[in-house]
């Protein structure tokens, strides 16, 4: 992702910093509203607000215990403050970052299957679209994000859990009718191929004899 325009760019390299010797910290923990409960989605929002940090120093921030740590050297007082500030911005709004694909599986503990399904049919709601390019790569990907108040009211009600009886259902109702589609089918296949009487015996003269022929035949007429 490219830096927005306005952040301070930092033209030195600092060393990434552990929290055992740095001597600049900072912590920011992170609530449930933001998280989801999800260890996921938390990891999304540290990679979020690293992309709006500058390149030098995006790895002196990580997650530790379910908060945002800032660790930086006592010589870098001037990028720990701007960074900081960064963090800080960032963070005011986190609440109402979309939630992406793998997020909301884990969110919901959903499969890959379940998401596109519910997705096409409108039970699970798009909150638009987003376009990222894959590291490394020339192309980019387009996926849907979803609103994570949605997402949290469908966990809360426990929506999964009516969205797969339903699937079920629908499953078993589907199967159902195979079966009776099949029988059907079998049924007239097996009629088609039983003769009738008319047309078991072709010969049998009974059946194309006229009336009166057997008078016809006593009285001589044919001799």
């Amino acid at each position: 992702m490219t830096l927005q325009s306005g952040r301070p760019i930092y033209s030195y390299m600092a060393k990434p910093k552990t929290t055992d010797d740095a001597e600049l910290i900072k912590e920011w923990p992170l609530s449930t509203a933001a998280t989801l409960g999800s260890s996921v989605r938390a990891k999304g929002i540290l990679l979020e607000i690293r992309a709006r940090l500058p390149l030098a120093v995006r790895k002196s921030l990580e997650i530790e215990a379910g908060a945002l740590t800032l660790a930086m050297a006592e010589t870098a007082k001037s990028a720990f403050r701007a960074a900081s500030s960064v963090v800080s911005n960032a963070l005011e709004d986190i609440e109402s970052l979309p939630v992406i694909p793998r997020e909301i599986q884990d969110i919901l503990t959903i499969s890959t299957t379940e998401r596109l399904r519910w997705l096409s049919d409108g039970r699970l709601p798009s909150a638009g679209t987003r376009t990222v390019k894959l590291r490394g790569r020339a192309r980019k990907i387009t996926f849907h994000v979803f609103d994570p108040r949605v997402v949290e009211d469908i966990l809360d009600r426990d929506m999964v859990t009516v969205w797969r009886e339903e699937d079920a259902e629908a499953t078993a109702e589907k199967r159902r009718r195979a079966a009776l589609k099949a029988k059907l089918t079998r049924s007239l296949k097996t009629k088609a191929k039983t003769p009738s009487k008319l047309d078991a015996d072709p010969d049998d003269a009974s059946r194309s004899k006229p009336l009166g022929w057997e008078e016809f035949c006593r009285d001589g007429l044919l001799r």
